[in-house]
């Protein structure tokens, strides 16, 4: 099934444009629009890996997000314990 697609005008340096054809022209894409359609699904991915990196960053710093932690493996701690001898 085909992805359903909006058209867009964008304005890039010539030198992004020049770079695209050569690419084009090598066989290396199977059309601009594919080349800058991947390359924005992988800045956008890239984004919301930072993104994700950063609440992680201030999680660590977050000293009731800590003690929360800290908390939850006192109490799990037990039923660690006793599920591995279990296993074991």
């Amino acid at each position: 099934m085909r992805r359903k697609t909006k058209k867009a005008t964008f304005n890039l340096s010539t030198d992004i444009l020049a770079a695209m054809d050569e690419v084009l022209v090598q066989g290396l894409t199977p059309s601009k629009n594919a080349l800058v359609e991947q390359a924005l699904v992988n800045e956008l991915r890239e984004l919301h890996r930072r993104a994700r990196r950063q609440s992680w960053e201030q999680g660590a710093k977050d000293t009731l997000l800590l003690k929360d932690i800290a908390e939850a493996e006192t109490a799990f701690r037990t039923a660690d314990a006793e599920t591995a001898r279990r296993i074991g």
